[in-house]
């Protein structure tokens, strides 16, 4: 399935998932949002005791809980409500469509041995997401967000390191092996920083079929 799947028709459903987080004024308030595929709780549970074992072996980096765990499609940043809501109104425009993914290695962002981030990459349906993510990339653009220079890998961020300018990664168990799922459901997210870590609080979500 590639960016063919992805073309304009029929409107997608769109749900407003937090109304009560809009200002009382109606307008005007800010949140550090994007858009994001979640993972199903099944695969979540499952990587958890993966994760716990990780932040072990590897206490140098911020293990993510597994109930954050999702694969961003575009970061944001911090932006009014009004206009991300709006980029989430045109996607909603448009047809999206379901699909499969699968986890697949470990990897990790940085300079040699200095890692920075610590991911999962996909060995099942990135062609699709990286479709998905060209079209959101393009209504944020539109809206006059400005997108990463860097070209866009599908992944599942699993750790970030503490130390400013990286730190060796020491040899990890291995990922569980996990089944399949079929992504039915586009995310806006608003992230919120609290002293016990990003909370992730879904603002809309846009129907996959």
């Amino acid at each position: 399935m590639g960016a063919a799947a992805l073309e304009e028709g029929t409107r997608t459903e769109v749900r407003d998932l937090h109304p009560e987080v809009q200002g009382a004024s109606g307008g005007g308030s800010r949140v550090r949002a994007f858009f994001g595929l979640p993972v199903p709780e099944a695969q979540r549970a499952a990587l958890a005791a993966f994760l716990t074992a990780c932040a072990s072996a590897a206490p140098q980096f911020r293990w993510t809980p597994a109930a954050n765990l999702h694969l961003t499609i575009r970061f944001i940043g911090n932006v009014d409500r009004a206009l991300v809501e709006a980029v989430a109104d045109r996607l909603g425009a448009r047809p999206l469509i379901a699909f499969d993914l699968e986890l697949g290695s470990l990897g990790t962002f940085g300079r040699g041995r200095h890692v920075r981030v610590v991911w999962q990459g996909l060995q099942g349906g990135a062609e699709v997401v990286v479709a998905l993510a060209a079209q959101v990339d393009a209504e944020c653009a539109a809206a006059g967000l400005l997108g990463e220079k860097r070209p866009f890998q599908a992944h599942l961020t699993l750790a970030r390191v503490r130390a400013r300018d990286g730190a060796e990664l020491p040899p990890l168990p291995n990922p569980p092996q996990l089944a399949p799922w079929r992504a039915t459901e586009l995310v806006l997210f608003a992230s919120r920083l609290s002293r016990a870590g990003a909370v992730y609080e879904p603002l809309r979500a846009l129907k996959l079929d």
